[in-house]
């Protein structure tokens, strides 16, 4: 609910913001792992190093067949301590018994920790808690001439140096971090109003708004849609296009146009046809208009818009075709009140005869005189019959007919 009150603006700093700083903290928690992973790996070398050298130094060896060892060993091992930086160098004998210490009160005592690793011939490292308190340490055998086990050399740095020495590194990579994560909401700033300049400002629900109608008026319209982007390819399709196009909406969708259109659409698509070009498509007669955008033959990139004529082109052929056989009856057919049948009656009754009048072909068809009379007329009109004047009778001249090309 809170989400939907917020603009998109907001919605998207925010989780470019949360994104940016879940990978930053991530990205400085692996950091830190490894610069822990580091500190100890190089103190462990160093400590390693530092051991083994006081474990072959001749006067430690020779030290050990003194009455008193820790008198020579004492200041060899704080001097050694002193110049490596850690927290004590302990040598003892074969028993445990310390000839160094950092507390020279401890010297004669029994080591705190197992020396048991060591005294078998191998080295040690590890975290253990002896008198100065947890420390990160490594034990090596002493060996005399013959290689036997003599004593041990036990150096570490405690845990707490270690730790703060670690912290104190982490300071950089905080600031590293912080400063990351100010770039980063900048950056997700800039990127967000790239975002809404391309999408021009509008919101989601403008945006949902927008699709919905767009898809509604477009598939709801009875003239066909095809729109086609710059290299060729179908961008947009309606239901009317691929219904006269034969094919599904769906499949249409990033074809070649020059393909699916044929050679008459694609010429109207490039070139452009603002009032509209017939043409004709499987079934249907379609009137094509385009807005065009041809590039000197090259890219297309325009939209095609196609009216469905097929049942208009229908009426008017069948107008046309009832006005020619309206004109062709008014010419040579049986005009409004006339029987075909009869017309051809009266056709065959006057071939049987020289010449007749039009008393005698209604006596021969047993019709009326005026009935007959308007027969015979329709075919002199039509040049069928030849009408003469007969001046042989009483009173007025007689009109008679004959089949025109009878003699």
């Amino acid at each position: 609910m809170v989400a939907s009150k917020m603009t998109l603006r907001v919605q998207l700093l925010v989780l470019q913001a949360l994104i940016v700083f879940l990978v930053t903290l991530a990205t400085g928690i692996v950091a830190g792992a490894f610069q822990e992973q580091a500190l100890r790996e190089a103190y462990k070398d160093r400590m390693q190093a530092v051991a083994q050298s006081v474990a072959a130094l001749p006067t430690v060896l020779d030290a050990f067949d003194d009455a008193e060892p820790s008198t020579t060993i004492q200041p060899i091992a704080e001097v050694i301590r002193e110049a490596s930086d850690l927290a004590y160098v302990v040598v003892a004998d074969e028993d445990g018994i310390r000839y160094s210490h950092p507390n020279p009160e401890r010297i004669g005592e029994k080591v705190s920790t197992d020396p048991s690793i060591p005294l078998s011939g191998e080295v040690y490292v590890g975290t253990q808690t002896g008198t100065l308190g947890t420390s990160w340490r490594v034990k090596v055998p002493i060996r005399d001439d013959d290689g036997t086990v003599i004593g041990t050399a036990s150096v570490g740095i405690l845990e707490s140096e270690l730790n703060e020495e670690f912290t104190a590194n982490l300071v950089w990579l905080i600031s590293a971090m912080l400063a990351a994560a100010v770039f980063g909401v900048f950056g997700s700033a800039w990127v967000t109003s790239i975002i809404r300049r391309r999408i021009y400002g509008l919101e989601p629900h403008q945006i949902a708004a927008l699709v919905k109608n767009q898809e509604t008026t477009l598939h709801g319209l009875s003239e066909g849609v095809i729109s086609v982007d710059g290299a060729g390819r179908i961008t947009l399709v309606n239901d009317a296009a691929a219904r006269f196009l034969g094919r599904d909406a769906a499949d249409l969708d990033g074809a070649s146009a020059a393909e699916v259109l044929g050679d008459e659409l694609t010429t109207v698509l490039r070139e452009g046809e603002a009032a509209g070009r017939p043409v004709i498509v499987g079934l249907h007669v379609l009137v094509a208009r385009s807005t065009g955008s041809d590039a000197d033959g090259g890219e297309i990139g325009a939209t095609l818009l196609l009216r469905d004529h097929t049942e208009l082109h229908d009426v008017v052929r069948r107008v046309e075709a009832a006005d020619a056989i309206i004109a062709f009856r008014q010419r040579f057919g049986v005009p409004k009140g006339l029987s075909a049948e009869t017309l051809d009656r009266v056709v065959a009754a006057l071939a049987a005869r020289p010449d007749a009048s039009a008393t005698e072909i209604g006596d021969d068809l047993d019709i009326s005189r005026v009935s007959a009379r308007r027969y015979l007329e329709h075919l002199a009109s039509a040049g069928r019959a030849i009408r003469t004047l007969d001046y042989s009778t009483k009173g007025r001249p007689s009109t008679r007919y004959r089949l025109h090309g009878a003699v």
